[in-house]
């Protein structure tokens, strides 16, 4: 291919007339462009940018070209979105996100790199992650290493340079969708498309996946620099044992803070061996996918209310609120983020946070919480048996820390129930 072209030299007059000088020059010259072998033998075969590698196909037929960065090949996950600001590093280690894929409605991700004490567990479980803009230069005083290499290191995918606002848009619309991210060229379109079709992550047993194999002895509290409500802490102390349904570990460290002898069990942990440890009180944790795909864990619920206090989170409300005979169903788009209101009942006050029927409840089961982007449930109570709840996260990791005083609430919860007896 051949394009001819006009070069014109003018040179720099003052005051004299410009058609006259006879400096002006005008050049006719031809420009050749070469592609394929002749290209390659003059070293322009790569282009000096990354171009599109990667797609995410969505199980409504949709197809959104980006680029890659961490692991590649094929996975399939539901997509989700996250309005979080940062923290991007505790989302990445949450075990509730497994089996998904994770958006982030902040354009900007990875400018403060990774590094080893944000972890929220001992891996990264979710399946990918999706996000419009990838920071390649760090700059934060703790950073040990780049995302990219994290993710890369940890087998994750990920990919950048989509419009995550046009998939947002989507997923409020159409509610949350499979996709399968790929950055195999082998796998056409169409094939992917079933592959999105073809899985689903309701009635999918999550949580032994994550939960932990055999029984530890937890003691780390918040480190003193990072403790945000050191204030009015007892000092008592209370055996709890904790059931890892995908538990963050931050939730583990705000209970020992608050003073708490904890032991951690598997999800599969027997109610009959629980009760034999004579704990102060049970928590029942965070934890990824379906309950009504666990039964298992719902029957230990059962068999474990109205003889210790208890405290669920996430899908310990979940599991709470079946054995007590409620009823849960799988919300639109999910709530995910740091930044979603939350009314207290109670006290009335509004806290800034990172779902059930009511009337399926049995009466003195009192809902506490309620989300105020919704109306869905966010919290529960039932005095007559010591239990509290809540649907949302309140260890604030990353933030905020409205949400603390729960802890709190359950110590004071075990510290009556204690001295009753």
């Amino acid at each position: 291919m051949a394009i001819k072209c006009a070069d014109f030299g003018v040179k720099s007059w003052f005051g004299s007339n410009p058609r006259n000088d006879a400096s002006m020059k005008v050049r006719i010259f031809t420009i050749r462009c070469s592609s394929g072998a002749a290209a390659t033998a003059l070293g322009l075969s790569e282009r000096p940018w990354k171009v599109s590698d990667a797609r995410l196909v969505l199980e409504d037929g949709s197809v959104w070209k980006a680029k890659s960065f961490g692991a590649s090949g094929t996975q399939v996950g539901e997509v989700v979105f996250n309005t979080s600001l940062t923290g991007y590093q505790e989302i990445l280690t949450d075990p509730s996100y497994a089996g998904q894929f994770v958006l982030m409605t902040n354009p900007h991700i990875g400018n403060t790199g990774v590094n080893f004490d944000d972890e929220e567990s001992r891996q990264c479980f979710l399946a990918g992650l999706v996000i419009r803009s990838l920071s390649f230069s760090t700059s934060n005083w703790r950073c040990a290493e780049t995302l990219g290499d994290y993710l890369a290191e940890r087998n994750i995918m990920g990919i950048y340079d989509v419009d995550t606002r046009a998939i947002t848009r989507r997923l409020r619309q159409d509610g949350s969708l499979i996709g399968v991210l790929s950055t195999e060229d082998s796998k056409t379109d169409e094939e992917l498309l079933e592959i999105s079709r073809s899985w689903d992550i309701v009635g999918v047993d999550l949580i032994s996946g994550v939960s932990c194999d055999s029984p530890y002895e937890w003691v780390d509290k918040t480190s003193l620099e990072w403790d945000f409500n050191s204030n009015g802490k007892d000092k008592e102390t209370f055996r709890v044992i904790a059931y890892d349904f995908g538990i963050k570990q931050n939730i583990l460290r705000r209970l020992a803070s608050y003073g708490c002898e904890i032991t951690v069990v598997p999800s599969t942990w027997p109610a009959s061996e629980t009760l034999k440890m004579k704990p102060d009180g049970v928590l029942f944790s965070n934890g990824p996918g379906d309950p009504s795909a666990v039964p298992y864990a719902v029957e230990t619920v059962k068999q474990i209310l109205g003889k210790v206090p208890v405290f669920g989170i996430c899908m310990g409300h979940q599991l709470l609120g079946q054995a007590l005979g409620g009823k849960t169903f799988k919300m639109k788009f999910g709530h995910h983020g740091g930044n979603h209101p939350v009314r207290n009942l109670r006290n009335g006050r509004v806290e800034i946070s990172s779902q059930f029927d009511p009337a399926s409840l049995p009466e003195g089961v009192e809902v506490t919480h309620v989300n105020l982007n919704d109306g869905s449930c966010a919290g529960l109570a039932y005095p007559a048996q010591n239990i509290m709840s809540l649907q949302y996260h309140p260890e604030a990791s990353p933030g905020p820390h409205d949400s603390d005083p729960a802890f709190r609430e359950f110590i004071q919860l075990m510290k009556r129930v204690k001295q009753n007896a």
